[in-house]
């Protein structure tokens, strides 16, 4: 799908928090400044957790509580971790269970947490492309798969 503007991006983080429960993991891989922690911003506003939503690079993962009954949302950049060791030692899998959590540049590394995750894939700089694969059961439904079909809206495709 096509993101031509920053509020665009947001907008599907908004519509794919609707989509986030407790326990789902969601990782977010592309281009450098293709809008990552902007997505994570639009997540973080439909989830109602507290903000402000930053990117966690230099201190690697940030928990905002949620405002509103919901679960909370661990926003991790793995960029600068090494492997899969330096992601191990953030001890995720103690929270993952009660926690929606979004992983930057996590492929390779983050599927240690669960065989349930969403990818979303961003390219692009100025106009962006989103692309968004679901991996294992959590996301292999049926319903699910027309839902997630149907954040790009009636007239954006999938990309």
């Amino acid at each position: 799908m096509s993101l031509p503007t920053a509020a665009s991006t947001q907008d599907l983080g908004r519509r794919l928090a609707g989509l986030l429960r407790a326990g789902d993991l969601l990782l977010l891989t592309g281009d450098l400044g293709a809008g990552k922690t902007t997505l994570t911003q639009g997540l973080a506003e439909g989830l109602g957790v507290r903000g402000p939503i930053t990117s966690p690079t230099f201190v690697i993962a940030r928990v905002h509580p949620s405002l509103v009954g919901g679960p909370r949302l661990v926003h991790v950049d793995a960029y600068r971790l090494s492997g899969a060791l330096d992601f191990d030692d953030l001890d995720l899998d103690a929270t993952v269970d009660e926690s929606v959590t979004v992983v930057e540049w996590g492929h390779g590394v983050a599927e240690l947490l669960s065989e349930d995750y969403l990818e979303l894939e961003l390219t692009g700089e100025t106009t962006r492309t989103a692309r968004l694969t679901g991996h294992g059961q959590r996301w292999a439904g049926p319903d699910v798969l027309a839902a997630v079909r149907d954040l790009a809206g009636p007239t954006r495709g999938m990309g």
